[in-house]
């Protein structure tokens, strides 16, 4: 079964809206101190049967791209890696220079994923998830493998080199 991968549309803003209250507790999603609407953001859709499985947004901003948010329904399957591939064609074809994201100091898998497609550590903000609590307080305390929730980790694709 091929999954198929197009770009969001008005009519995936339920289904965008839904991962994200599931998989973060709101439609919100908080990184340095920006509040971001994922269902608002270009992105790229993962279907399969025509069923929605994967999901990335992303924000560009002079040239640089961030991915706000990636999500897959069945991880391990490659969805992950196709929808960044996507979101990585987006920003050079806008002609940013870097795709970055953030993610916190207990998503290890995230780290894991990232790495090993190219990603590099950039930066770590210590206490810096405690600012975003601010913008969104129903941030957990508690996050991944019962590892306090603290820190913001940067990490960069330098497209310039491609």
């Amino acid at each position: 079964m091929s999954v198929k991968y197009r770009p969001i549309s008005e009519a995936d803003y339920e289904w965008v809206v839904s991962q994200m209250t599931e998989q973060w507790g709101s439609e919100l999603v908080v990184a340095h101190g920006q509040a971001y609407y994922p269902g608002r953001l270009p992105g790229f859709v993962a279907v399969q049967d025509g069923q929605s499985v994967g999901l990335v947004t992303y924000h560009i901003k002079a040239e640089s791209c961030e991915i706000v948010t990636l999500h897959s329904l069945q991880p391990g399957q490659g969805i992950g890696t196709r929808l960044v591939e996507h979101a990585k064609q987006a920003a050079h074809h806008a002609g940013c220079r870097r795709l970055w994201l953030i993610t916190t100091n207990d998503n290890l898998t995230a780290l894991r994923f990232y790495q090993k497609r190219g990603f590099h550590l950039v930066a770590v903000h210590p206490g810096a998830v405690n600012e975003s609590r601010e913008i969104k307080p129903s941030i957990s305390e508690i996050g991944l493998d019962g590892i306090p929730i603290r820190d913001e980790l940067v990490l960069e694709l330098d497209l310039s080199a491609a």
